[in-house]
């Protein structure tokens, strides 16, 4: 099984526009940039995606990605399921996954396109293409809002979906002892109504034992990412996580 960071930026991305902050400018000047939010799993010859970036065009485009035979929202902000109108006239009823009250909300906004709603409850286990999800509640004020607990072959990575630190005691049950913990850190440091900072992610992933901890949903308040990575055991777009044998490149073709 594959997982691979398609984005790992915060609502507006990084470099934002307008913005000509350090880290900004030196996103344009060195040519790199952290997209909008999307994970995407691959096991077998199946392809998921956890959220569907406004970037999602480009991150299928550029990972040569025909074809996506499931969707999983973790929660209705535009910047977590607004590339899905990229499936129009290209591919229609694909699967998508989430609670109830996520796809009402979202559904609004997407009313226009074909899609299958899976309907499944928080805590409640379902699978796709041999692999385990449980979904748990976050809180990301003031919309409802999901982390994932994935489980293949033994392994187990959690995602922490949005949320800043008060999270549901029998959530963080369901989050303990993660092999990989993808966990949102919007800043450095700071106090964030809805989401955490590296000092609190950083907190949580020791309170849940996590072997390997990867910082998302950035924003442009870190530094350029060659310097962030120095510091913080941030993520990178493209950056590729193994379970068991195979790339993604080998499942592409390279």
């Amino acid at each position: 099984m594959i997982i691979k960071l398609l984005g790992t930026g915060d609502s507006p991305g990084t470099p934002v526009l307008n913005c000509h902050c350090k880290t900004c400018e030196d996103a344009r000047k060195n040519k790199w940039e952290r997209r909008r939010y999307s994970i995407l799993i691959k096991n077998a010859d199946k392809i998921l995606l956890i959220d569907t970036s406004p970037d999602l065009r480009r991150q299928l485009l550029e990972n040569r990605i025909e074809r996506v035979d499931a969707v999983l929202w973790t929660h209705p902000h535009f910047d977590h399921f607004g590339g899905f109108s990229e499936f129009y006239r290209v591919q229609g009823n694909v699967d998508v996954y989430t609670t109830p009250q996520i796809h009402e909300s979202i559904g609004k906004y997407l009313h226009f396109l074909s899609y299958k709603k899976k309907e499944v409850n928080a805590f409640e286990r379902f699978s796709i293409s041999d692999v385990s999800f449980t979904l748990f509640p976050v809180n990301h004020p003031p919309v409802e809002a999901v982390g994932v607990k994935i489980e293949w072959n033994g392994y187990k990575i959690v995602i922490s979906g949005d949320t800043n630190l008060e999270i549901p005691k029998k959530s963080i049950e369901e989050m303990k002892n993660p092999d990989l913990f993808i966990v949102n850190s919007i800043a450095p440091s700071g106090k964030f109504k809805k989401h955490m900072n590296a000092k609190e992610a950083l907190s949580l992933a020791g309170e849940i034992g996590a072997k390997k901890v990867v910082l998302s949903h950035l924003g442009h308040f870190f530094p350029p990412q060659k310097i962030a990575v120095r510091y913080y055991p941030v993520g990178e777009d493209n950056q590729e996580f193994s379970f068991g044998e195979g790339r993604l490149d080998e499942f592409l073709g390279d």
